[in-house]
């Protein structure tokens, strides 16, 4: 989970939210990815999407049956069906999601038996760091629209037209 880990601190440096995902393979990393959504405006440009897009070509197969997944917040609806449809084994992660958790906060694809493979799944792996990290890039981003708020206020109190 440390390398997830900082794959999401370089998304947060990157102005995006600050996810981090990895892929091992027999100990061994085989892809690495963070979330890129704002910088490719591509909604599909989760951290899980494009390290299982990675691990394919690593590993030459779509069946990434023998893989694990350390990502440091539980995946959504779309993540969790590409974890599904990729056969990955086992799925790792740091917080929970309450808006769009598909790992057993909001809804539960993962360990649902209707689908053709279940992975197993591992919650709350370093939590407090994941979540730490989240927290803080939506603080600072709150903070940085406070600010813009106060200075709009100040400017037109002072007489002058907000720009257009």
């Amino acid at each position: 989970m440390g390398a997830a880990l900082v794959e999401a601190q370089t998304a947060a440096a990157l102005g995006e939210v600050p996810i981090g995902a990895i892929i091992e393979l027999d100990g061994q990393i085989i892809a690495r990815a963070h979330n890129l959504r704002e910088h490719s405006q591509d909604a599909t440009d989760h951290a899980e999407l494009m390290a299982i897009r990675q691990a394919c070509q690593a590993s030459g197969s779509w069946r990434l049956e023998r893989c694990r997944l350390f990502v440091t917040l539980e995946p959504c609806p779309m993540c969790a069906g590409a974890i599904i449809n990729s056969r990955i084994a086992e799925v790792y992660y740091g917080a929970p999601d309450p808006k769009a958790g598909a790992a057993g906060t909001l809804v539960d694809l993962l360990r649902d038996d209707r689908f053709n493979h279940q992975p197993q799944v591992y919650p709350d792996v370093q939590r407090a760091q994941a979540q730490a990290l989240l927290q803080q890039f939506f603080r600072q981003i709150r903070q940085r629209q406070k600010a813009a708020k106060l200075q709009r206020r100040a400017q037109e109190a002072g007489g002058q037209a907000p720009p257009s």
